[in-house]
């Protein structure tokens, strides 16, 4: 018997991190036939209107994302502010509560999905819909941090031995953790995430009061993880894959496309930090020099970085005009996995943000990793040490790295003789040919839907 198609609400947390995989997975989902309400600010609905695939089953909803003291005017996204405001955006997101209910009410669907509004089950119980916790960043790290089993204190009064401390029952076998100096990282968990309730608080209430627990990963990759969160929570596990969209149709921008067109292929070093990220000025020239030591043709897209309203006025002396012709610093966004797919572009310099994490295990290039947030260290330790498909830069125990050791790095793995270089190649082959199967995606997403109307079936 055919499955009845389900009508189902998306409310991402506001950042295009965060919103962007939602729409990839309604788009999967419109793809087979559901129906998908996607509740999201108003300045993004403008920027999202293009990659909606079924306009005919995607419904967009304007939300008003209120003023709130300490926000800027007119934001309303992550992106529109520094990562120091981000308490705020939440405490503004927290205050759409009303007209999310109110919506809600109107569109009667059958589930929700939802990441970081904790009080989303309770309006589950007055409207009568089913909950989906789903989770964009990587099971590693709800693994390490947000689970019941990991210690945390309401004032943020926790210390670095107490940070260190794996939660109970974190799986044994696992190399990913944090390192003694990158414990601190992990502080942000007991800090304000909204008025009154602390990061872990949101999460962990966002989790345990859901009718299923959803991670956008696969067991390959995470499988330990995703159990031990599942039996943390004693909820339902349903994962959904990478959820990677085809490949766009849209043309490479002419400057990016004449300046890759120069160079053989596999010889250009691509860097991006993802949309939030902003260096501070000594670490942000220490890493375009670090470019320029290689001796390779490269792209670096970075934010200014801190005090600095351009690009160039951070740049060293005589930088702009020592790498004239080989080196291009943009100060802006540009087309990620088009440039990554570049037959020129052999090294992608990355965050390691769980999106571009994905990206970099789906292109063809070598990757090199320097972390910053907590989230992106440990899909580093991922990549780097369980997957042996990249390398991680070296840090000092104020997370610095230096010039050379990017040099040294992004080197080792260019370097056609390099034992280490050939080793995560082979590595990245063996996993790129696992996700790129047109049938692996599909299952996923299959037994994923197959899971939400067992849920359903339950209920009744």
């Amino acid at each position: 018997m055919a499955q009845s198609k389900l009508h189902i609400a998306m409310f991402p947390w506001f950042a295009y991190g965060h919103m962007t995989p939602y729409l990839h997975l309604s788009n999967e989902l419109a793809q087979r036939g559901h129906k998908i309400s996607f509740l999201l600010p108003k300045k993004a609905q403008t920027q999202f209107q293009n990659a909606n695939l079924h306009p005919e089953l995607i419904t967009f909803y304007a939300i008003s994302v209120p003023q709130v003291e300490g926000l800027p005017p007119g934001a309303e996204t992550a992106t529109d502010i520094p990562l120091s405001l981000v308490n705020r955006l939440a405490a503004a997101m927290d205050l759409t509560r009303d007209e999310v209910n109110q919506k809600l009410h109107e569109l009667k669907p059958d589930f929700v999905f939802y990441d970081i509004t904790h009080w989303m089950p309770e309006l589950a119980l007055e409207i009568g819909f089913k909950t989906v916790c789903y989770n964009v960043v990587g099971a590693a790290s709800i693994a390490i941090a947000l689970v019941p089993a990991r210690k945390s204190t309401k004032d943020g009064s926790v210390s670095d031995e107490e940070l260190m401390e794996l939660p109970a029952g974190y799986p044994a076998s696992s190399t990913v953790a944090l390192r003694k100096h990158e414990a601190r990282s992990l502080s942000f968990i007991c800090m304000e995430f909204g008025d009154g309730i602390t990061f872990y608080e949101r999460i962990t209430t966002a989790m345990r009061n859901c009718d299923a627990i959803s991670i956008r990963t696969c067991s390959e990759l995470e499988g330990p993880f995703c159990d031990y969160i599942g039996n943390q929570y004693g909820k339902p596990m349903l994962l959904t894959g990478p959820v990677l969209p085809e490949p766009t149709k849209a043309p490479l921008e002419h400057q990016w496309a004449e300046f890759l067109h120069k160079f053989a292929p596999g010889t250009v070093v691509f860097c991006a930090f993802g949309s939030q990220l902003i260096l501070e000025k000594q670490q942000f020239q220490e890493l375009i020099l670090g470019f320029e030591l290689t001796g390779l043709p490269f792209l670096i897209a970075l934010k200014p970085p801190v005090g600095c309203t351009t690009i160039e006025e951070a740049f060293p002396e005589g930088f702009e005009e020592r790498i004239q012709g080989r080196g291009i610093v943009h100060g802006g966004m540009v087309q990620q996995p088009l440039i990554l797919n570049h037959p020129s572009v052999g090294c992608f310099v990355s965050h390691c943000g769980f999106g571009s994490m994905w990206e970099s295990l789906m292109s063809g290039c070598q990757i090199v990793l320097v972390p910053h947030l907590v989230d992106q260290i440990l899909n580093t330790r991922l990549l780097a040490e369980e997957l042996k498909v990249a390398v991680e830069v070296e840090r000092d125990e104020n997370g610095w790295f230096t010039k050379e050791d990017l040099c040294k790095n992004i080197k080792s793995v260019m370097d056609k003789d390099s034992k280490i270089g050939c080793q995560v190649k082979e590595n990245h082959a063996k996993w790129k040919e696992t996700l790129a199967d047109p049938s692996f995606m599909k299952n996923y997403i299959e037994t994923f839907i197959s899971s939400l109307h067992e849920i359903m079936e339950e209920s009744k």
